[in-house]
């Protein structure tokens, strides 16, 4: 089975989910933005996160934007974090919107009582800790469950029918790519706002990560 993974940034790439997917024996392919897609038939689909906005005006986001609503339609299992998350929202037809202010950094999330009970989240802490880098948020799209939530952000995860999930924090990413991040251009502004560097190594998110790739696999 093979997995479509739609990137923004070829530093924005699955990280700790890798891992739990190649021991799954599943194969993913990754299309970057703008470019033509692929033949290639796929059973499930993952949008990752990206420093652009779900609104900004560019032809590879429209073209994305059709790809995941033809993916919904047809009732392929997609998973969305960050922006890949506001991606989902809007082709859900919800609105996607500045938030009071960026959320960078480790910061605790918590789960509602649906959450709680969620097949990718059963068995979490409330709060449980995991990384966020986002400006952006989103409206609870039409029929979703809503499934977690920050001090900063209502909207950290939801789930839309048995297989759809967007996810607003970034449980893929490892130490390596927050110090990564934390140097590439199009996140200077952002890093600029901080009152401080990151501490990339705070917390460990590998075994959050594989619970939640590998209980998604599960469902389909």
């Amino acid at each position: 089975m093979s997995i479509l993974v739609l990137r923004h940034e070829v530093f924005e790439h699955l990280g700790h989910l890798i891992e739990p997917l190649i021991g799954r024996n599943l194969s993913f392919f990754y299309h970057d933005i703008g470019e033509p897609f692929p033949s290639d038939r796929y059973e499930a689909m993952v949008v990752l996160g990206g420093p652009m906005s779900a609104n900004d005006d560019l032809p590879g986001l429209k073209d994305e934007l059709s790809v995941i609503g033809k993916a919904l339609a047809a009732g392929t299992p997609v998973l969305g974090i960050c922006l890949g998350a506001q991606l989902i929202a809007k082709a859900l037809e919800a609105r996607v919107y500045r938030n009071t202010g960026i959320e960078i950094g480790w910061a605790p999330v918590h789960f509602t009582e649906a959450g709680r009970a969620d097949p990718l989240f059963s068995g979490m802490k409330s709060p449980e800790t995991f990384f966020h880098w986002h400006g952006e948020t989103f409206d609870l799209p039409s029929g979703a469950e809503w499934l977690a939530w920050s001090e900063q952000t209502r909207h950290q995860a939801y789930r839309h029918g048995r297989n759809v999930y967007g996810i607003q924090f970034h449980p893929e990413v490892t130490g390596e790519m927050i110090t990564e991040w934390s140097s590439e251009p199009a996140n200077c502004g952002d890093v600029a706002a901080l009152d401080g560097p990151i501490d990339a190594a705070a917390f460990d998110q590998r075994a959050l990560a594989r619970q939640i790739v590998e209980r998604w696999i599960e469902l389909w």
